[in-house]
């Protein structure tokens, strides 16, 4: 007699229900908000920069060209039957771009009889409205219309600029137009400022950022005890982070000055030097003195950070590591450390990320001279300075482009092994 063995086969996974499709669309429609706010806020201003980045346009030109018009009176009202003429400058300023369909409209003061008007013009009661049709670029007209002095322009009599004529007109914008190309990232990587820039970038960059963690993780080290004071200690420490920069920037140019410094007097009383020394001023100690400023205005936010993580760790582990006969040394090296390469590795991502846009310190401290120029003020300079907004924004990318690199390198080898 055989056995007839039975196997119970599996169900096939329900597909998605009526309710959990309700439940998606609801918290897409919760999300909605946040996300198109973050486009806004994000990707709206990114995208610009990269447009403008790729566009042949001047700081000008961010603003249509518009038809200009300047108007007065020729002669003296004085007397009743005067005859005095109104006048109408029309420029174009732009030098490159047209301007077409141009009208003018204007309402001329009461008690002014019209005796005639330009054949464009029509004037309808006191309404003026002419058709000056395409200015060419550098365009320049003048006309003029006369009228009569009448009682009730002498009883209140006004300017034409009470009056102000209204102009109206299309121009193309290199802003808006099809027209693309890549001369302002050649202009930025022919230049031969360019790897010098990149390189005083990348100094203060790395050296800044390091700088602030190892000061901010000696400072957790010597305050990771109670003691008396302590808390006015660890207030203390946060004024660098907490103080205006404009205060504290202002404070060290004028503590390090050649000339009225008290720095300099006292390494020269001291003997430590024979000469008053530049340091905001002089190549390469001015990009040291920049950096040593970073470390010390940023540090306190290392320091808190790691300081929060250090009380954390079981005090147990240390006082095992005592009874074994490790160091003090030994114990920092491996005990504290593995337990702070987490919040280290993410300080050093975020402090490289903010260091390496780094703008208001420099051009406080140095203007972005003596070899302390970084990609960061070159925007400012090429935008604003130079007022080349597209060279400006191509350098904006250049640093997007960099910061993108290295979060990939970080995220792809470095917080892998720290297990973030």
């Amino acid at each position: 007699m055989s056995e007839q063995i039975n196997t119970i086969k599996p169900e096939p996974p329900k597909g998605v229900g009526p309710l959990q499709r309700r439940e998606t669309r609801l918290a897409w429609g919760l999300l909605s908000p946040t996300l198109i706010s973050v486009a806004l806020v994000v990707l709206l201003p990114l995208l610009t920069i990269f447009w403008i980045s790729v566009k042949p346009i001047q700081l000008a030109d961010l603003r249509p060209v518009e038809p200009n018009v300047y108007e007065r009176f020729r002669g003296k009202a004085t007397a009743v039957g005067d005859e005095i003429k109104i006048e109408y400058r029309l420029t174009n300023r732009s030098r490159e771009k047209p301007i077409d369909n141009v009208t003018l409209k204007d309402v001329l003061p009461e008690g002014l009889a019209v005796q005639s008007v330009p054949e464009n013009c029509t004037l309808s009661a006191r309404e003026l409205n002419c058709d000056l049709g395409n200015w060419t670029p550098g365009y320049k007209e003048r006309f003029q219309i006369p009228v009569v002095v009448e009682e009730a322009y002498l009883a209140n009599p006004v300017g034409m600029r009470d009056y102000p004529a209204e102009m109206t007109g299309v121009s193309s914008s290199d802003l808006f137009n099809a027209n693309f190309t890549l001369d302002n990232f050649v202009k930025v990587f022919d230049s031969e400022e360019f790897a010098e820039v990149l390189w005083v970038t990348i100094f203060y960059t790395v050296f800044g950022t390091i700088g602030a963690l190892v000061v901010g993780m000696m400072a957790a080290l010597l305050l990771n005890k109670t003691f008396k004071g302590q808390g006015i200690i660890r207030g203390l420490m946060l004024f660098p982070y907490v103080a205006p920069v404009i205060a504290v920037a202002f404070t060290w140019v004028t503590l390090f000055d050649p000339f009225s410094g008290s720095a300099n007097a006292l390494l020269i009383q001291m003997g430590a030097i024979s000469a008053p020394i530049n340091f905001f001023g002089e190549k390469p100690l001015a990009l040291i003195s920049v950096t040593v400023f970073e470390i010390w205005r940023y540090f306190p936010l290392s320091f808190l950070f790691i300081l929060a993580r250090m009380q954390s760790i079981d005090a147990d582990m240390y006082e095992a590591a005592r009874m074994d006969g490790a160091s003090p040394f030994q114990q920092f090296w491996y005990l504290s450390i593995p337990q702070l390469l987490g919040i280290l590795s993410v300080l050093f991502l975020l402090r490289f990320i903010w260091t390496f846009n780094k703008f208001d310190d420099i051009f406080l401290l140095t203007g972005g001279n003596a070899g302390t120029r970084t990609l960061t003020v070159n925007v400012y300079e090429q935008a604003f300075a130079l007022s080349n907004i597209g060279a400006g924004t191509a350098v904006a990318v250049v640093i997007f482009a960099c910061l993108l690199i290295f979060s990939f390198l970080f995220f792809r080898y470095v917080s892998r092994e720290e297990g973030l």
